[in-house]
């Protein structure tokens, strides 16, 4: 999928948390695809594409994301992106569902899951927040400089210079060939943030609204969720290494399959979709509901 054909196929949902971007692909029981920070809906374009004949796959843009708008005070935690998505799938009549999700999108599906059990049918973890392993202490950089003011000028500079996208003072360390990067996809990814200073700002706010509070206390619930969970983990992470995979394994009630990708970095879900591709779907067959 191009982005022009993702561009075209977007749509909206209206709920009180905001209007929700988001892009569907295929039929049957739905999917949800949760991105992290950055980023939005178009890292799993590939994921739409090659498992829609298993289920209706849904990519959606987290408050504060691509171009899904929201009121200047909306709360943008992990708390209050899983309320989001409790309203997403009453607005698109969707009683349970599959979730895939990465970065912080892996801390929103823990939030969610623990809080809503019921409407979670498997979950696919990849390499992402995970208890108190957030935010990462090779982040901290980043985090100062959003702090100090400097995310308006740094987002401009990784459009201006694709190549300081690509570089080791910015998101290199996110793959494992950031060189091949194209110019299309960081306009993606990085465009909508700077649409206004409105959209920057809340993209900050949510960046300056990491605490791992927020999945340290939903720990007990945790416990209780008993979908069967894929924890599909990039072993060369430098953000998030692989010893949450295996916390989630122990943590969580229900059956939990460890799948490493040697090599792999935090966008391994983007960079090697098809093998991740492969995984979900077994992961999906042998738990059908």
């Amino acid at each position: 999928m191009d982005q022009i054909t993702f561009t075209a196929a977007r749509k909206f949902a209206d709920i009180p948390s905001g209007r929700i971007a988001y892009v569907e692909q295929g039929a049957g029981p739905a999917a949800i695809f949760i991105h992290g920070v950055i980023v939005n809906g178009w890292l799993w374009r590939k994921q739409l594409e090659e498992l829609s004949d298993l289920r209706r796959c849904i990519a959606i843009d987290l408050m504060g994301h691509g171009w899904t708008e929201i009121a200047s005070g909306q709360d943008v935690t992990f708390d209050g992106q899983a309320q989001m998505l409790v309203e997403f799938l009453d607005a698109l009549g969707i009683d349970k569902a599959d979730f895939v999700a990465n970065d912080s999108g892996t801390g929103v599906a823990q939030v969610f899951a623990a809080k809503h059990p019921d409407r979670v049918r498997t979950l696919v973890l990849t390499n992402g927040d995970v208890h108190d392993n957030w935010p990462p202490k090779d982040f901290s950089g980043f985090l100062d400089m959003v702090a100090a003011g400097g995310l308006p000028e740094t987002l401009q500079r990784m459009l201006d210079d694709k190549d300081f996208y690509r570089g080791p003072d910015a998101m290199a360390g996110a793959y494992e060939h950031p060189e091949h990067v194209s110019d299309e996809t960081i306009e993606t990814y990085i465009r909508p943030h700077v649409a206004s200073p409105e959209r920057t700002d809340k993209l900050a706010r949510f960046i300056l609204g990491f605490d791992n509070a927020q999945t340290v206390r939903v720990e007990d619930l945790l416990k209780q969720v008993k979908a069967p969970t894929l924890a599909a983990w990039g072993t060369d992470d430098i953000f998030f290494p692989v010893d949450a995979a295996h916390w989630l394994q122990k943590t969580l009630s229900g059956p939990v399959t460890i799948e490493e990708f040697p090599d792999g970095r935090m966008f391994f879900p983007e960079e090697r979709a098809e093998a991740l591709n492969a995984k979900i779907r077994t992961h999906w067959i042998t738990y059908s509901q």
